[in-house]
């Protein structure tokens, strides 16, 4: 059959192009836009944990295949996001609560009130404004708690954490008797089993304000934790460094578990293959708190990054 010579030179013209973009178009694509690729999550279950006037604050649960709350109770995790404790999304945990679902565990990611950039003041002005973010997460983890049986949760292994601001929220949620929320039942308290920490931002400068400050709470009881830094992030050298030596002080620093990631600035881990390889490194530290059972199920890139332990 002979060819329309008008529709070969349409095809050569129209269909042609088309058809290089999208042999190109991976090629094309920066690393930016494949990380964004790499790190797109599902959306979880939200629930309510408490209102705040017309305002609701949301909690979001992923669960793993399957799971059964009223046949079986498994370790939850609660994270809480950074942002400069005035800003920030619970979105920025969807990939490692997805993840640890799919590894057999109940993973939320927090919506919190975010502080205001004024700041609250007290009669001598040494209130923090970073008060109300934690009080909002001892209200979350109390819920959570609340709701352990209808959520399949153990409550005694419910594991915190958080990135930047997040990190400093959770410390403090779990570990200051103080800034509750009068609405809050106290029949649960906001201890923890343990702690995923990413780069938490902990500052000499809270001292100026108790509630707010870790090292003041800081006691030998604290659970065992994981903590990841880059090398190059300025709160490695500032909050970080002091509560390392309090940590020693208190011998219980081989309770810590910190990972260094050489030559990476604050916030590395939300990048991959940044997020895999601290994932697999949270995932080894659960396991080997009895939380988890198996191998990581993400592969190491084979482009060598690591983390460095100290």
């Amino acid at each position: 059959m002979n060819q329309d010579p008008v529709n070969v030179y349409n095809l050569k013209k129209h269909i042609m192009p088309q058809l290089m973009l999208l042999v190109l178009l991976p090629f094309c694509l920066n690393a930016k836009q494949i990380t964004t690729v790499a790190r797109d999550a599902p959306v979880g279950k939200v629930h309510i944990y408490k209102h705040e006037g017309d305002t609701a604050r949301e909690i979001e649960i992923f669960f793993p295949k399957n799971h059964d709350p009223t046949t079986k109770a498994v370790p939850g995790i609660i994270m809480f996001h950074g942002g400069g404790w005035g800003g920030g999304h619970r979105k920025q945990f969807r990939y490692l609560c997805h993840y640890f679902s799919t590894r057999g565990l109940v993973a939320a990611t927090v919506t919190y009130k975010l502080a205001s950039k004024a700041g609250a003041k007290n009669g001598k002005g040494t209130e923090s404004r970073k008060r109300v973010c934690i009080t909002d997460a001892k209200s979350a983890i109390r819920w959570y708690k609340q709701n352990a049986e209808k959520l399949g949760i153990d409550p005694r292994k419910i594991v915190a954490g958080g990135g930047s601001a997040g990190g400093h929220i959770s410390l403090l949620a779990t570990t200051n008797p103080g800034l509750n929320d009068p609405e809050d039942t106290k029949k649960y308290d906001t201890t923890v089993a343990a702690y995923l920490l990413f780069n938490p931002a902990l500052s000499v400068a809270d001292a100026k304000d108790s509630e707010v400050d870790f090292l003041q709470h800081l006691k030998g009881d604290l659970s065992p934790a994981i903590v990841f830094f880059g090398s190059k992030d300025r709160w490695l050298k500032n909050g970080w460094k002091v509560a390392r030596a309090k940590l020693a002080s208190l011998k219980i620093a081989d309770s810590i578990d910190i990972r260094i990631a050489e030559g990476q600035d604050h916030g590395f881990f939300n990048k991959q293959p940044w997020s895999d390889v601290t994932l697999i490194e949270a995932d080894r530290f659960l396991k080997a708190l009895g939380f988890l059972k198996g191998v990581p199920t993400l592969i190491m890139p084979k482009t060598g990054e690591k983390l460095e332990k100290r």
